[in-house]
């Protein structure tokens, strides 16, 4: 069973949350702006895959294990956050895969590099294993069993991040056929820059 006056108030919360410039978000307005929302799904499968990860570990106690070795989060922080910036640099210089060329369109990238993308800047922010271990507990009601509660309410996470993804990575789409059309491809590609240099900088810092 699974009480529905704590889902009543959990639905707009995480929905609020998720709505809310972050990481993830700005990652699938960059990669929406380079390569197209059906490309940045990848990505936001592996981000799905991240926060539902993070989601169950936070409820069965896991989480707090990991927050107690901060050393695995630096290690993934710094790891994440080179990537990034190794990224950033090369959209700057019209370089790499996720640059945009004179026509308009990106070099080929594989899906695998997107989900991983996806994945381990859902999982390396220690930020968000804090946060779902203060949020997900308050909506569980210990008199009932745990087992159902979980699978809603990490379903609920999840259809919240995809839609709300969804929302910036199409916009990020928008944006750049805007450029595209109006002949500003070079801004494209420094626009992806700075974004994706924001997002290093978030995992580094937060």
């Amino acid at each position: 069973m699974v009480d529905f006056t704590l889902l009543a108030l959990f639905i707009p919360t995480i929905f609020l949350i998720s709505i809310s410039p972050g990481m993830c978000m700005t990652l699938a307005m960059t990669l929406g702006i380079s390569v197209g929302y059906k490309k940045t799904l990848w990505m936001m499968w592996g981000e799905l895959l991240g926060v539902a990860l993070v989601a169950i570990a936070a409820v069965l106690g896991v989480a707090k294990i990991m927050l107690s070795y901060p050393e695995v989060f630096t290690f993934l922080k710094i790891f994440g956050a080179g990537y990034l910036t190794y990224i950033a640099i090369n959209m700057w210089q019209a370089k790499g895969k996720l640059s945009i060329d004179k026509s308009g369109k990106t070099q080929n990238i594989s899906k695998k590099g997107l989900l991983q993308q996806g994945f381990i800047t859902a999982i390396s922010n220690p930020k968000g294993w804090a946060f779902m271990v203060s949020l997900l507990p308050p909506f569980i009601n210990s008199q009932q069993s745990l087992v159902p509660q979980l699978i809603i309410l990490v379903a609920i996470i999840l259809i919240s991040e995809f839609i709300c993804m969804t929302l910036y990575a199409t916009g990020g789409k928008t944006l750049a056929r805007y450029l595209t059309k109006n002949n500003k491809i070079s801004h494209l590609n420094k626009i992806s820059a700075c974004l994706m240099m924001i997002v290093a900088l978030w995992l580094l810092l937060g």
